[in-house]
């Protein structure tokens, strides 16, 4: 791997009103991309919970982030188990061809 495409760069953002200067690989504006979302998505509990206390918000938001990412890890392990079943259907039809 190339030294430079692995070189952490510094990257500002602003996140719930609060900025933060973050060490980041790759392109800054994923990164920037990704702290617009986090606060979208703080700034969207922080309406709903009608709370502004930083710490309850940032916990809600963990928590749906979490559970975002379990739902795509069962999707994913679903799309596994049908492709491992499609590569067993497919090698059994190729082995009767032979």
């Amino acid at each position: 791997m190339d030294s430079a495409a692995s070189e952490k760069k510094l990257v500002r953002v602003t996140i719930f009103q609060q900025p933060y200067t973050v060490r980041a690989s790759g392109e800054a504006g994923e990164t920037e991309a990704l702290a617009q979302a986090v606060d979208t998505l703080m700034n969207q509990i922080a309406a709903r919970a009608q709370s502004s206390d930083a710490t309850r918000v940032a916990v809600l938001a963990s928590l749906h982030l979490a559970d975002r990412v379990r739902q795509l890890e069962r999707e994913l392990d679903t799309v596994i188990g049908r492709a491992a079943k499609l590569e067993d259907r497919l090698t059994h039809i190729l082995n009767d061809q032979k």
